[in-house]
């Protein structure tokens, strides 16, 4: 079985948009337009507004003329015959006519073209996702608040900032989450901007609250305190704080009492508090993942590197490729990864993006006690699944495929195209099932996954790397390039070093294309 993946950008069309738009750029792109299509609605309804106010300025200025002179002299006024006609004619009709004007509700074609485009929004789901997402940057590419805060990311074309507002909004999400040190981050961010005199409608009160509740679960009882009194001096009558207050108090006079009581030798020990610092899903695995994605702790050595060459691969003299072979290069050596640059065109790239459009839902991975498909937060993306039969262009891919690497594909199941939206990840896992998982591919119908291969249909302005934990191994997006490896040994074991990850990405787009089949040797 060999596992295929493209790196692709696709813009979807605005009838197909529906929940999860975090988990998909394309979607994303659609949302712009939509948001573009709102705004000039939104102006025609200002400019009607506008005009309807021109009226009756108008109105009331010659109004006001008219009464100024008519207020001088009343009856020499309406002595004239005209005058009192005039005057009759306006208060019994012009004025009902003006109180129409006035009532007249300008508003109708906005709120018809909101409530139309309403149900293409995103839900508070999607919300939660992307704020998800950009703890997740955070933490993959170690990130501070300020940074993220001033846009300053890298390969960024368009820069964009965060207000106190939004930064609280983040520290929300994180608390609801139970996450406290992501509560702490952000919470301090809004407080900070704040303090620098930023205008925002929340308050330094609502910050503090949150912020001394979070640095006290994680056992900073001292900060805990300090910050609740900050908050005290601002609102002297909040209640949650007034009692937090003497709660700390009294854990800390406690404290101080059983370290008096302690023997000489315990009495200068404190009580320890949680470890701050560590985000609420830390696993040890993910610190390796999470270098490999900056590009740090990459395990090459100079030896080893000089053993890793490029090369024209004819695919065993395949009569396609004996004129013009593949260029290959090396990447890696254990397992050993291969790229093969100039692989897929532009042309068939785009004709892939038109074959997903519409399919396209949330990935799901394979549940290895039921052996069937579910959605899971280590795998964010969105995916479409397409047949070889549907379009040449997709058979002659697989074929491809086919003749570089000797593998059959002619028991294959349905090409899957995913794409990794904000913050989208895969985190570290087996392609190939291992031996306590004997259902893992029985709802697909396949045996196990002999190799990978992976399209690279984009470049990626900053992250979005493939990266191998257990061997120290990074593999970069490349336009046009494919990058392949064997997930099982000759012995059909499976090979543990291949155990890998999708990096998020931090800047750009990301897409995946994944074929996977049972194979044999030709």
């Amino acid at each position: 079985m060999i596992w295929y993946i493209l790196i692709i950008g696709i813009l979807l069309p605005q009838s197909l948009a529906h929940p999860g738009f975090f988990t998909s750029i394309g979607q994303m792109t659609d949302l712009i337009h939509t948001e573009k299509d709102l705004v000039t609605s939104l102006k025609d309804y200002i400019k009607a507004e506008e005009d309807k106010l021109e009226q009756i300025k108008k109105w009331a200025e010659k109004l006001d003329r008219l009464t100024s002179t008519a207020t001088k002299d009343p009856e020499g006024f309406v002595g004239h015959p005209v005058n009192a006609f005039k005057l009759m004619k306006r208060l019994n009709t012009e004025w009902s006519e003006l109180e129409n004007l006035v009532l007249k509700d300008m508003s109708d074609g906005f709120i018809s073209n909101l409530t139309i485009q309403r149900q293409y929004f995103p839900n508070d789901e999607d919300q939660v996702g992307a704020a998800k997402a950009l703890l997740r940057l955070q933490d993959t590419y170690n990130l501070d608040t300020d940074t993220i805060s001033k846009g300053n990311l890298p390969g960024v074309k368009h820069k964009s900032f965060l207000t106190a507002e939004d930064c609280f909004e983040l520290g929300k999400v994180a608390y609801t989450e139970a996450d406290y040190y992501h509560t702490e981050l952000w919470m301090e961010q809004a407080l900070r901007q704040l303090d620098e005199g930023e205008i925002s409608t929340i308050d330094k009160v609502s910050v503090l609250d949150y912020l001394s509740y979070a640095v006290y679960q994680q056992g900073d009882l001292d900060k805990a305190l300090v910050l609740t009194k900050k908050l005290l001096e601002l609102d002297p009558e909040h209640q949650r704080a007034n009692g937090n207050l003497k709660y700390f108090e009294y854990i800390m006079a406690k404290e101080k009492d059983v370290n008096k009581s302690a023997s000489d030798d315990q009495s200068d020990q404190k009580t320890t508090p949680k470890k701050k610092g560590v985000a609420v899903d830390y696993l040890p695995e993910r610190q390796k993942y999470e270098m490999l994605c900056r590009g740090e702790g990459i395990k090459m050595t100079p030896r080893r590197q000089k053993k890793l060459f490029c090369r024209y691969h004819d695919g065993n003299r395949n009569p396609k490729f004996i004129l013009a072979p593949a260029k290959q290069e090396d990447e890696w050596d254990k397992p050993r990864i291969i790229r093969f640059h100039d692989i897929i065109s532009d042309a068939e790239i785009e004709i892939v993006k038109d074959l997903a459009k519409p399919r396209l839902s949330r990935a799901t991975v394979h549940d290895p006690e039921t052996g069937k498909l579910t959605t899971a937060q280590y795998r964010v993306s969105k995916s479409a699944w397409l047949s070889g039969y549907e379009n040449p262009v997709v058979s002659r891919i697989n074929m491809r495929i086919q003749d570089l690497t000797g593998l059959d594909v002619s028991t294959a199941e349905e090409l899957q195209v995913a794409n990794y939206g904000v913050g989208g990840q895969y985190e570290p896992h087996f392609d190939f099932a291992r031996k306590d998982e004997p259902d893992a591919f029985k709802e697909l119908g396949t045996g196990n996954r002999i190799a990978t291969w992976l399209f690279y249909m984009s470049d990626v302005s900053a992250g979005g790397a493939t990266v191998f934990p257990e061997v120290g191994a990074s593999v970069w997006p490349k336009k046009g390039t494919a990058v392949f490896w064997y997930n099982l040994f000759a012995s059909g074991e499976g090979d543990y070093s291949t155990r890998h990850a999708a990096c998020p990405v931090l800047v750009g787009n990301k897409w995946g294309k994944y074929f996977i089949y049972s194979v044999k040797r030709m």
